[in-house]
């Protein structure tokens, strides 16, 4: 063989060799973006890039760059005090901003939850307040379950805006705790907290426990299980407060589905509306250790709806001693 036919043959193999080790380096590139993408714990910061990985030392800098870099379950944390902006949360997340100011300013919705029906979601220590135009604080659609928790939701001040929309599509539970809801809604419409499952699925669970609800234009919390065919909802709220709210603190309606809320050691005061009003007759609130005065009226039930007593509320000067509109419950329960 020749020389040249060597030399042919030589350049052959230097060139195969070394379009596989460009592959290599390559597909090795290429795995180690795609888990550095979805970190378990991600990071971001008012001096962010959401160019950056992410990570603690090249943090991002919104909510929404570091979330398609976070593994489903994982958790974006907040390095220091900054407006991180609205988010859609599509898989099970944790944002945890609990020792740093980890705010989310937003026109139109502040956190939508758009996931699967067994995703939990965990939001903490967030400041999510409303430009103009907001929608909702917190839209939660589908969900396994959300904790809210030491949060403060304000400010989404447009015609129908909640502090919380909680319209599931399937049945989902919703926690909330150590939270302030406040001045959302306008001209008597929106509000605090609206609950409201929806389609042939829809269910709704919450449990509150030292939520305040104040001050919102409109009702502090809503109830309503007309639009949805499925399981109901169910209501425990301890420790809460509904007061100065433009409407009703507390109002429940449902012919549909069976409505129960539980009402326990909480405060009604001072709404412009009703204290606690029911109406449909699939609609029961039962109330305890609760204080309601300085209402338009105390209790008012419709439709063959029922609020119950335990004996030992305060429902006294609604909207005052000197002419009370107190209302009555429906009947008195034993405890067991």
């Amino acid at each position: 063989m020749s020389r040249s036919n060597l030399g042919e043959i030589d350049m052959k193999k230097i060139t195969r060799t070394i379009s596989v080790a460009c592959l290599m380096v390559g597909t090795a590139g290429f795995w180690a973006s795609a888990a550095q993408a979805q970190a378990t714990r991600t990071w971001v910061s008012g001096t962010g890039d959401d160019v950056n990985p992410c990570s603690r030392t090249a943090p991002c800098k919104t909510f929404a760059g570091a979330i398609s870099k976070t593994a489903a379950g994982g958790e974006i944390n907040c390095l220091d005090p900054a407006g991180f902006g609205a988010v859609t949360i599509n898989k099970s997340l944790t944002i945890d901003c609990h020792f740093t100011e980890g705010g989310v300013l937003a026109g139109g919705n502040g956190i939508v939850v758009n996931a699967t029906a067994s995703d939990v979601v965990v939001l903490r220590g967030l400041d999510i307040f409303g430009v103009s135009p907001p929608t909702h604080g917190v839209r939660i659609l589908v969900a396994g379950a959300v904790h809210i928790e030491d949060c403060v939701i304000r400010r989404f001040n447009s015609s129908g805006s909640y502090g919380i929309s909680f319209q599931p599509t399937g049945a989902t539970t919703l926690y909330v705790s150590d939270t302030t809801i406040t001045q959302n809604g306008t001209a008597g419409t929106g509000g605090g907290i609206n609950v409201q499952p929806t389609g042939s699925t829809g269910s709704a669970k919450v449990v509150m426990r030292g939520v305040r609800v104040n001050g919102n234009s409109g009702n502090g919390l809503s109830i309503d299980g007309s639009t949805s065919a499925a399981g109901g909802v169910q209501i425990v709220a301890q420790d809460s407060q509904f007061v100065g709210n433009a409407g009703a603190g507390v109002t429940s309606n449902s012919n549909n589905v069976v409505a129960t809320t539980f009402l326990n050691s909480g405060t009604i005061a001072q709404n412009t509306g009703t204290g606690i009003a029911v109406s449909g007759n699939a609609s029961s609130i039962i109330v305890s250790n609760t204080t309601i005065t300085g209402n338009a009226i105390g209790v008012s039930e419709t439709g063959g709806s029922v609020i119950y007593t335990f004996s030992d509320n305060r429902l006294e000067a609604n909207p005052n001693f000197l002419s009370p509109n107190n209302g009555a419950f429906n009947g008195t329960l034993t405890k067991k």
